[in-house]
């Protein structure tokens, strides 16, 4: 019994010396957390002040960093018990970078205030009418000193990705350089012809859009079909070739999780990076601390 005690102390004292011999980033990696801070931004209409929940994601230091506005899906049920969207993963990517993430709860959505406005079979108007938040957050967030007024990224996935594109047709801040769109759209399955109605609309959308876009679809997305989003984007880069389309395959259980999934970044990192990269904005690592851990 002596021994054994004796064996497993001796362990012990090489385990904890092994880790405190590590390199600290090894460790570091794999704990350092994400600085974020809940804030309700303001958002006036003829009537009310509304106030749209938003998660920020701050890199240290005081600026100004170049924006980035993440915009999010839609769950089945009321808008309202919809959780807040943290795409944790997604926004370490920006902060690596440099980039302050400002991810806003639409109208309706979660706690912010006011009621969510479908605009029934409508879903060119629904999109417009998602995009006047996205606009009220790149305009409160313009008010911040910390935030660079000059670069601007917006991004969305799913009926954050349609949102997206509709925000681009909308006469979008001078300061927002280019649209990304993971799996955008929305799935209208009461509405007759709504995937002729999605492609149509999305044509409309292309018509007032005057910056480039980069389009991420995979081929096992339970919402929209390989048919679904090429039509999409065949009828939109006909009207505005400045948008690319990265149909990547298959990815997991349902590739309409590859936003918000860890294993999806080695997908569309490199697409995103090439993207942003060709529209001027920063794709140098500034703060590596903030990459994953294993």
């Amino acid at each position: 019994m002596h021994i054994l005690i004796s064996y497993l102390l001796r362990r012990a004292i090489w385990s904890l010396g092994f880790l405190l011999l590590m390199p600290f980033g090894l460790v570091a990696a794999q704990q350092i957390a994400l600085p974020v801070e809940i804030i309700f931004i303001p958002k006036k209409t003829l009537i009310f002040t509304l106030e749209l929940e938003t998660t920020v994601y701050k890199p240290p230091g005081t600026g100004p960093f170049p924006l980035v506005v993440i915009n999010h899906g839609k769950t089945s049920g009321p808008p309202g018990l919809q959780s807040r969207y943290t795409p944790g993963w997604a926004a370490r990517y920006f902060i690596e970078r440099g980039y302050v993430v400002f991810v806003p709860m639409r109208t309706g959505f979660s706690k912010s205030t006011g009621g969510y406005v479908g605009g029934g079979c409508n879903i060119e108007s629904n999109g417009l009418v998602q995009a006047e938040d996205v606009a009220t957050t790149v305009a409160y967030a313009h008010t911040m000193n910390y935030v660079d007024r000059t670069q601007t990224l917006v991004v969305g996935q799913s009926h954050g990705g349609w949102t997206t594109l509709a925000y681009g047709a909308t006469q979008p801040d001078p300061s927002v350089k280019g649209l990304v769109n993971f799996a955008g759209g929305l799935r209208q399955e009461d509405c007759i012809g709504w995937r002729l109605n999605l492609a149509k609309a999305a044509a409309n959308y292309a018509e007032k859009t005057q910056i480039p876009s980069l389009w991420l679809y995979g081929d096992n997305d339970s919402f929209f079909s390989k048919q679904v989003y090429t039509e999409m984007f065949e009828r939109y880069s006909k009207v505005n070739p400045q948008a690319r389309l990265v149909a990547y395959g298959m990815f997991g259980q349902d590739s309409h999780s590859l936003f918000s999934s860890k294993d999806g970044r080695a997908i569309w990192e490199p697409h995103l990076e090439k993207f942003i990269s060709q529209i001027g904005l920063p794709t140098k690592v500034v703060y590596p601390k903030y990459k994953p851990g294993g």
